[in-house]
């Protein structure tokens, strides 16, 4: 059975408070019991980790190799500047999909540079919370066809 880990960075725990004309009115609870449902519909497990703290998000890329066979990530503002958590990504060699809410590319122009894309296998911008189901979806798609 495929394993997705589900990782959510600085902030992500409080959607559905913070900004919501950005971010939406779903919480992180209502997000994820979503993604379980379509983790149940396509036969995969599922695993969500939330935090605010950079070195919980490596010790959790760390210990996904072995155990997981992707990752579904919205690394939050550390998507602008953590080259820890991009160099953790490239040392598992594990396929990881970056999601986030808003599009980016249309706000501060901090934000239009992800030092976590070029080690992802793809990103998925600006299409809400819906964004997190295209993830995981493309993800066990590309997951399967590489097992065949």
């Amino acid at each position: 059975m495929l394993s997705l880990l589900v990782l959510n960075g600085p902030n992500l725990n409080m959607l559905g408070k913070r900004e919501p004309d950005v971010y939406g009115s779903e919480t992180l609870e209502d997000v994820m019991a979503r993604l379980r449902r379509v983790a149940e519909e396509l036969g995969c497990r599922l695993e969500h980790i939330q935090s605010n703290h950079e070195g919980v998000l490596i010790d959790a890329i760390h210990q996904a190799k072995g155990v997981h066979h992707g990752i579904v990530f919205n690394p939050g503002a550390f998507t602008h500047y953590s080259y820890a958590l991009r160099d953790a990504i490239a040392a598992v060699s594990l396929p990881v999909i970056e999601v986030h809410i808003s599009n980016v590319h249309a706000r501060e122009p901090f934000r239009h540079t992800s030092v976590i894309a070029p080690v992802a296998i793809g990103q998925i911008v600006g299409l809400g919370t819906d964004g997190y189901e295209w993830a995981v979806r493309a993800l066990v798609r590309r997951l399967e066809r590489a097992s065949r």
